[in-house]
Protein backbone atom coordinates (compact mmCIF):
# COMPACT_ATOMS: atom_id res chain seq x y z
CA UNK A 1 0.00 0.00 0.00
CA UNK A 2 2.78 2.43 0.74
CA UNK A 3 3.48 2.14 -3.26
CA UNK A 4 -0.31 3.38 -4.03
CA UNK A 5 0.18 6.18 -1.62
CA UNK A 6 3.15 7.27 -3.26
CA UNK A 7 1.30 7.13 -6.54
CA UNK A 8 -1.90 8.62 -5.32
CA UNK A 9 0.11 11.74 -3.81
CA UNK A 10 3.03 12.11 -6.91
CA UNK A 11 -0.64 12.36 -9.29
CA UNK A 12 -2.26 14.90 -6.82
CA UNK A 13 1.07 17.02 -6.60
CA UNK A 14 1.07 16.95 -10.54
CA UNK A 15 -3.03 17.78 -10.30
CA UNK A 16 -1.69 20.97 -8.50
CA UNK A 17 1.06 22.15 -10.51
CA UNK A 18 -1.07 21.69 -13.70
CA UNK A 19 -3.91 23.90 -12.27
CA UNK A 20 -1.57 25.92 -11.03
CA UNK A 21 1.33 26.14 -14.53
CA UNK A 22 -1.31 24.93 -17.36
CA UNK A 23 -4.66 27.08 -16.34
CA UNK A 24 -2.51 30.43 -15.95
CA UNK A 25 -3.93 30.42 -12.53
CA UNK A 26 -2.09 32.66 -10.14
CA UNK A 27 -3.52 31.94 -7.26
CA UNK A 28 -1.82 29.48 -4.73
CA UNK A 29 -5.03 27.70 -4.11
CA UNK A 30 -4.28 26.30 -7.43
CA UNK A 31 -1.81 24.21 -5.95
CA UNK A 32 -3.90 23.12 -2.95
CA UNK A 33 -4.33 19.15 -4.84
CA UNK A 34 -0.61 19.64 -4.49
CA UNK A 35 -0.25 19.97 -1.06
CA UNK A 36 -2.22 17.04 -0.22
CA UNK A 37 -0.20 14.79 -2.47
CA UNK A 38 3.06 15.79 -0.98
CA UNK A 39 0.88 15.48 2.41
CA UNK A 40 0.50 11.48 0.79
CA UNK A 41 4.27 11.23 -0.92
CA UNK A 42 5.83 11.89 3.11
CA UNK A 43 3.00 9.10 4.52
CA UNK A 44 3.50 6.58 1.52
CA UNK A 45 7.64 7.45 2.58
CA UNK A 46 7.28 6.88 5.96
CA UNK A 47 5.16 3.39 5.13
CA UNK A 48 8.18 1.84 3.85
CA UNK A 49 10.04 1.39 6.81
CA UNK A 50 7.87 -1.95 8.34
CA UNK A 51 7.53 -0.28 12.23
CA UNK A 52 6.15 2.80 11.39
CA UNK A 53 3.43 1.79 8.21
CA UNK A 54 0.48 1.28 10.57
CA UNK A 55 0.38 4.59 11.67
CA UNK A 56 1.55 6.56 8.22
CA UNK A 57 -1.06 4.79 6.56
CA UNK A 58 -3.57 5.90 8.94
CA UNK A 59 -2.07 8.95 8.12
CA UNK A 60 -2.39 9.07 4.89
CA UNK A 61 -6.33 7.92 5.35
CA UNK A 62 -7.08 10.93 7.14
CA UNK A 63 -4.74 13.37 5.26
CA UNK A 64 -7.13 11.48 2.49
CA UNK A 65 -10.07 12.29 4.52
CA UNK A 66 -9.22 16.02 4.65
CA UNK A 67 -8.84 16.24 0.92
CA UNK A 68 -12.30 15.18 0.19
CA UNK A 69 -13.92 16.87 2.76
CA UNK A 70 -12.22 20.12 1.43
CA UNK A 71 -12.91 19.42 -2.03
CA UNK A 72 -15.95 18.10 -2.40
CA UNK A 73 -17.58 20.87 -0.32
CA UNK A 74 -16.45 23.64 -2.62
CA UNK A 75 -16.88 21.55 -6.10
CA UNK A 76 -20.46 19.90 -5.25
CA UNK A 77 -22.02 23.68 -5.17
CA UNK A 78 -20.42 24.90 -8.01
CA UNK A 79 -21.89 22.60 -9.80
CA UNK A 80 -24.91 23.65 -9.39
CA UNK A 81 -24.23 27.25 -10.23
CA UNK A 82 -24.85 27.70 -13.76
CA UNK A 83 -23.01 28.37 -16.62
CA UNK A 84 -19.64 26.24 -17.93
CA UNK A 85 -18.06 24.50 -15.90
CA UNK A 86 -14.87 26.38 -14.21
CA UNK A 87 -11.55 24.67 -14.25
CA UNK A 88 -10.88 24.85 -10.41
CA UNK A 89 -14.51 23.03 -9.90
CA UNK A 90 -12.77 20.27 -12.20
CA UNK A 91 -9.83 20.28 -10.45
CA UNK A 92 -11.43 19.87 -7.42
CA UNK A 93 -14.28 17.39 -8.50
CA UNK A 94 -11.00 15.43 -9.64
CA UNK A 95 -8.98 15.52 -6.47
CA UNK A 96 -12.34 14.40 -4.41
CA UNK A 97 -13.11 11.53 -6.29
CA UNK A 98 -9.58 10.21 -6.30
CA UNK A 99 -9.20 10.40 -2.87
CA UNK A 100 -12.24 8.67 -2.81
CA UNK A 101 -10.76 5.75 -4.04
CA UNK A 102 -7.69 5.65 -2.44
CA UNK A 103 -9.73 6.14 0.72
CA UNK A 104 -11.54 2.92 -0.42
CA UNK A 105 -8.25 1.06 -1.09
CA UNK A 106 -6.54 2.35 2.08
CA UNK A 107 -9.93 0.45 4.04
CA UNK A 108 -9.97 -2.39 2.07
CA UNK A 109 -5.74 -2.87 3.23
CA UNK A 110 -6.73 -2.09 6.77
CA UNK A 111 -9.65 -4.77 7.06
CA UNK A 112 -6.85 -7.16 4.68
CA UNK A 113 -4.39 -6.29 7.60
CA UNK A 114 -6.83 -6.78 10.21
CA UNK A 115 -8.16 -10.59 9.06
CA UNK A 116 -4.06 -11.73 8.28
CA UNK A 117 -3.30 -10.62 11.95
CA UNK A 118 -5.95 -12.29 13.63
Amino acid sequence: MPQVTLLFGFGLVVLGLFSYFGTGQSSITAMIPSFFGIGLVLCGAVAMKDSLRKHAMHGAATVALVGVIGSLVRAVPSLAAEGPMRTATLVQLIMGVALIVFMVLCVRSFIQARRAAG
